[in-house]
């Protein structure tokens, strides 16, 4: 077990929080919740519940115009970008720094859109024209792990030309290299990383060391929270139950499913929420949780009571991907775009604002001249030790997801 160190953000970091806290990025990708997924929101119910049309490279070719048009339609997450005001014809506008150095470095156009809200209402939007092999008017989308997964299964997306990704190749970090569901990172490059631990108040209660600790502890019962959120809660009840999260059959997932029952029949669990957790922890609602580290950074600011810390079990790592779309007529341009940002020095000026995980190896010694308040921040530069006890959840397929995510909110009562 690690515990977390507290993290210490300078003038400049504490005002983009407080600026950003009622938009926090997290809150966007995580509140929808099992609705976003189309198991409670009739109005996404036809994003996920009939299986679309898989493509092929041969079914479904792209052609790149990038020699000929300078320019790249980008689709990311809000505040997930260093940004500024600045006033222009009088009037205030946001302008992207690291955007514009791109821009003037490539000659190419970026028009930067924050369209990525949820990544199951994102599907919604994209997944006709891409079950059709129609464009879908975006260069590079960025989404979580498990939807850049059904994205490689359904082949709805293009190869990327490694030759043109140097910087990649070379520094993206050991441990993001070979996720499950697209081994050789032929499909995705890593934007930002971020962990899933435990959370607790250290002035209501001692130190959560385990999974197993918060499930069982009858101090906690009915005062913990676990996230409704399938893949990061259920990932610990595998690791619970001796399964490897990264490779399990049905019958491992039946044994951690009924291992979370038994913690709801117990009555050990409080609830099962979005980021709504975090004001339960602060207001003392609950004295520990199942927690992202994003927002625990955030609670830190105004208590440090809050602690974060890696379970003796291990610790879920996921990431949010850049991917290229089938009928993207600007591969080359993105790719142009993912080498530029894993330079060091442009990973950690991103790195600097949004406050995640970097992927890229060499920021960190780029950061010192950056933002030497953020070097040692493990939540934002994490060590070997840390991570080597990180597990990513196994990529599914559309029927199995679908079928899990029923069993799961059968249990949470969604």
């Amino acid at each position: 077990m690690v515990a977390m160190p507290r993290f210490q953000p300078s003038p400049d970091a504490l005002r983009r929080v407080q600026a950003s806290r009622s938009v926090d990025r997290r809150t966007f990708l995580r509140a929808a919740g099992l609705a976003g997924l189309g198991l409670g929101a009739p109005s996404l119910l036809s994003a996920c519940g009939t299986p679309a049309a898989k493509q092929t490279a041969s079914s479904c070719r792209s052609t790149d115009l990038s020699a000929q048009e300078k320019t790249l339609h980008f689709s990311n997450w809000p505040l997930y970008i260093d940004e500024e005001k600045v006033t222009q014809n009088g009037k205030k506008v946001t302008v992207f720094p690291s955007l514009q150095n791109f821009e003037k470095q490539s000659g190419i156009k970026v028009d930067y859109v924050t369209d990525v809200n949820d990544n199951s209402e994102f599907f919604g939007v994209v997944r006709n024209q891409l079950a059709d092999c129609q464009p879908t008017g975006r260069d590079i989308m960025v989404l979580t792990d498990w939807m850049a997964a059904r994205m490689v299964d359904l082949g709805w997306l293009q190869k990327l030309d490694k030759s043109k990704l140097p910087n990649v190749e070379a520094n993206l970090v050991s441990t993001l290299k070979s996720p499950t569901w697209d081994k050789e990172r032929s499909y995705s490059v890593p934007w930002q990383s971020g962990l899933t631990g435990i959370a607790y108040n250290a002035k209501l209660t001692k130190e959560v060391k385990s999974f197993d600790e918060l499930l069982t502890r009858s101090d906690l019962k009915g005062k913990i929270s676990l996230l409704s959120e399938m893949h990061d809660t259920m990932l610990f009840m595998l690791l619970l139950v001796g399964a490897d999260p990264e490779d399990f059959t049905d019958d491992e997932f039946g044994q951690a499913i009924d291992r979370l029952q038994k913690a709801t029949d117990a009555g050990q669990v409080r609830a099962f929420t979005g980021n709504e957790y975090a004001q339960d922890l602060a207001k003392g609602n609950i004295v520990a949780c199942e927690a992202w580290s994003g927002d625990i950074i955030q609670l830190q600011f105004d208590n440090p009571d809050i602690k974060f810390v890696a379970p003796e079990e291990g610790l879920a790592l996921w990431s949010d991907n850049m991917l290229v779309p089938n009928k993207s007529s600007h591969k080359t341009n993105a790719e142009d775009l993912m080498n530029f940002y894993y330079d060091p020095e442009n990973a950690a000026t991103l790195a600097a604002w949004v406050n995640y995980i970097c992927p890229v190896d060499g920021a960190k010694e780029a950061m010192t001249k950056i933002d030497k308040s953020l070097v040692d921040n493990e939540l934002i530069f994490p060590t070997s030790e840390l991570l080597s006890n990180a597990k990513d959840f196994m990529g599914l397929d559309q029927r199995t997801e679908q079928k899990y995510q029923k069993q799961f909110a059968t249990v949470i009562g969604a």
